[in-house]
């Protein structure tokens, strides 16, 4: 397989296989955000309802686009993904790995809805952050700080939002329902009994939703994981989008030259002249690489990785000079620089893509991992945040705020926590039926533990570990 060594392919073929491990736990220790809801009102059977939502997570990665994935990617500096030591990458990628897998099996074990989504990003921060002490890492440069902040407001707010959404709709619900559909909408489920037709059909929209937006979110970061691997490891096959001609880049290239041009650099604080500066250095190497012969319409293979960090150094420098809003461009330099920075459209799509096998074998493994090992979380869902069992009106409600606040999230492409938003969702719809006493505490400080601690212990495994590995490969 792509021509490597024995060691080389052991490496990249047991990484994959723990990128695949990561996202089978990821969908058994998620599938209660989309089926709590279903089985606990009695719309579907355990079985149904966990094999149904496996095949929706499975639609979601596989249709929900990349944007999420590259959110992942990015939040490394590229310095780390540009270790010419596979074997450093190769630690890169178990102490990922391993720290992740350990925290979710960890939670899932205790039935604690703890959130994948940070527990891969305090997995990468905790990595970055040990790359920042290598001896090797001259500049000191270990995380993407403005990605990670971005990420860290996304899972900070959701669960907020969540909650209070979840009380502004069964506020609704109680104002604008007539007294018999308050009294139907409202009520417990009772035992072993289906709701009527048209409650079941609401809630098994809000479930498929639910299960969707999941794969579309949480399902990408998988993808994401399997690209910092395939970077890493072989990435003179997937530096770089092969299925794109090199030479397509030269009108970007001038394009961007000609803006960046026209920007007043006296105008510019010292470090924006410093990206300044960078961008036109990565512009003039880009031009050489592509004005030479390209045979069958690629970079050689030694040159991608290179071209790759160009095109990103250039991306991430042109955005952040125009984040500081001191660039004094036209409407049109402007537009031309902001597409090209941030859009599928601009230079980004050299770099940021998943191939379709990649999406396809994450979707499998999060669908499959749906199916399997879905019931103490479900247990935690549906019986242990409130004190009450689940109404109908609960279930779609958590349900309804979870499927929207995740689709706009992937949207954006923001990693989200599904597991915090649902959970907060029906926190909040308990608070809105009995006030805050109909929330069971034990279970609400066990989850809040586990939000509060999941970043910070992730991090310092996945910093251990790849030290760890560092030493021992």
């Amino acid at each position: 397989m792509f021509g490597l060594e024995t060691d080389i392919f052991i490496l990249l073929a047991f990484s994959i296989l723990a990128a695949c491990a990561f996202e089978f736990v990821n969908g058994f220790h998620d599938t209660a955000n989309a089926v709590a809801t279903v089985i606990y009102t009695n719309s579907l059977k355990p079985n149904v309802a966990v094999v149904w939502s496996g095949f929706m997570n499975f639609c979601g990665v596989f249709f929900g686009g990349i944007a999420v994935a590259m959110g992942i990617v990015n939040l490394l500096p590229v310095e780390l993904l540009i270790d010419q030591n596979v074997y450093h990458s190769a630690a890169m990628v178990f102490a990922l790995l391993f720290s992740a897998i350990i925290w979710n099996l960890g939670t899932w074990y205790f039935g604690l809805p703890s959130s994948s989504s940070h527990t891969l990003i305090g997995s990468i921060l905790g990595v970055g952050l040990a790359f920042t002490l290598m001896p090797e890492n001259t500049q000191g440069t270990g995380v993407n700080w403005s990605k990670a902040q971005e990420l860290f407001m996304s899972l900070l707010s959701s669960p907020i939002f969540g909650f209070a959404m979840a009380i502004i709709i069964m506020f609704i619900l109680r104002r604008s329902l007539s007294k018999p559909l308050r009294e139907i909408v409202f009520s417990e489920p009772k035992k072993n009994e289906a709701p009527p037709i048209w409650i079941r059909a609401i809630l098994i929209t809000t479930c498929t939703l639910v299960s969707f937006f999941h794969g579309s979110n949480d399902g990408q970061k998988g993808v994401g994981l399997v690209m910092l691997i395939l970077i890493g490891i072989v990435p003179a096959h997937f530096a770089l989008d092969n299925s794109k001609d090199p030479i397509e880049m030269k009108a970007d290239l001038i394009g961007i030259e000609q803006a960046v041009n026209r920007i007043d650099s006296t105008r510019l604080s010292i470090s924006d002249r410093e990206h300044l500066h960078t961008i036109k250095g990565e512009l003039t190497r880009l031009q050489v690489q592509i004005n030479h012969p390209l045979p069958e319409h690629r970079l050689p293979k030694e040159e991608r990785m290179e071209a790759r960090r160009s095109l990103l150094l250039i991306s991430r420098n042109i955005k952040t000079i125009l984040d500081n809003g001191q660039a004094n461009l036209n409407s049109t330099d402007f537009a031309l620089l902001k597409k090209q920075s941030g859009s599928e459209h601009g230079i980004r799509r050299y770099t940021d893509y998943a191939p379709d096998w990649v999406i396809l074998m994450i979707s499998l493994s999060l669908g499959l991992g749906t199916m399997v090992g879905w019931k103490r979380i479900v247990v935690t869902i549906g019986e242990k945040i409130g004190k009450q069992h689940l109404t109908y009106a609960q279930g779609a409600s958590a349900e309804l705020v979870a499927a929207s606040t995740i689709g706009v999230s992937s949207y954006l492409g923001l990693p989200v926590s599904t597991t915090h938003v649902l959970s907060s969702g029906i926190a909040g719809s308990m608070v809105a039926s009995k006030g805050v006493k109909n929330l069971q505490g034990g279970t609400i400080r066990n989850i809040v533990i586990a939000w509060v601690l999941t970043l910070p212990v992730t991090m310092l495994l996945s910093g251990t570990l790849y030290a760890f590995f560092r030493w021992v490969l």
